[in-house]
């Protein structure tokens, strides 16, 4: 069997390495950018993305990265969100008016899909026809005044179960 020093590791994977990391920030980026024509982005870290640019005042912190990366419109991404911040007047009328179906809908995600029946109920569908027609029917038929009159004995009653564990918890952490 032949050892190997870590040294001889070590020169194993630099280049392998070095052009993983070439190919990431250089060529995969550009790529990216052209394929999407993504707005202005100010350089992300690979798992956190822009939260390590946003402190603890987000209002101040994002007014100046949209001051130094893009007047109107910014694209961050927090964590793995893809978040677009809009700054102007002018481009928040376009978003919310002209594009507004684009952004109408909430993001996917694998909770709500596991959860909820793949994002089937109102709050998490996808905004379409099915959305609209289920908010049509909300009202009417499981908000109606008798249908919620008609669920408050069960509401006092976990009301209720809920305030005696609490109770109970309470007791055995003073014990």
């Amino acid at each position: 069997m032949v050892e190997t020093s870590p040294r001889a590791w070590f020169l194993f994977f630099l280049p392998i390495f070095l052009v993983l990391v070439h190919y990431y920030w250089f060529i995969a980026k550009k790529r990216q950018q052209q394929e999407n024509r993504l707005p202005p982005s100010p350089p992300a870290l690979p798992i956190i993305g822009h939260l390590h640019l946003v402190g603890s005042l987000p209002h101040v912190s994002l007014s100046r990265l949209a001051r130094k990366h893009g007047p109107d419109v910014m694209l961050l991404r927090l964590g793995a969100v893809p978040t677009l911040v809009v700054s102007s007047p002018r481009a928040a009328e376009a978003v919310l008016r002209t594009h507004d179906h684009v952004f109408a809908s909430r993001p996917r995600s694998v909770v709500s899909d596991i959860i909820l029946y793949g994002s089937s109920d109102v709050a998490f569908a996808p905004y379409g026809e099915n959305w609209r027609q289920a908010r049509k029917l909300l009202p009417t038929h499981v908000l109606s005044v008798k249908r919620v009159q008609s669920f408050r004995r069960l509401a006092i009653e976990e009301v209720i179960l809920i305030t005696f564990f609490f109770l109970i918890s309470r007791v055995q952490r003073k014990n």
